[in-house]
């Protein structure tokens, strides 16, 4: 049990450096060097952004969570792409009374490549 316990606590090649942000009203769960996929955001590819709406940051050893937010914190990203999701279709149909209704969706998404984690 106390092998078991060692190679846990040791985490596989380090601590995980995590946080979690919140953009366009979701929560995201964000690590240095990682792309994620978020809603839109505005900006051209290769452009720095900064989100300051920190919700709770992890270094491996403690926790520290805002309330909403964590104050002095923020997230620096580069905007790497700006792509649509595969469409999305919804369909209407009442049988037997010539009513079909057909509608496609694309949202638009933003990839983003996450630099640096600053705590206050």
């Amino acid at each position: 049990m106390l092998i078991l316990q060692s190679v846990i606590g040791s985490g596989y090649g380090g601590l995980k450096i995590y946080a979690i942000i919140t953009s366009g009203g979701k929560q995201y769960k964000v690590e240095e060097n990682k792309d994620v996929v978020m809603e839109r955001i505005k900006g051209k590819e290769g452009d720095k952004v900064t989100f300051s709406e920190v919700n709770l940051i992890s270094d491996g050893s403690s926790v520290k969570i805002g309330k909403p937010f964590l104050p002095a914190t923020e997230v620096e990203a580069t905007i790497k792409k700006q792509i649509k999701q595969d469409k999305v279709i919804a369909f209407k149909y009442k049988p037997k009374k010539r009513y079909k209704r057909k509608v496609g969706h694309r949202q638009l998404l933003t990839i983003v490549h996450l630099d640096k984690i600053k705590t206050g």
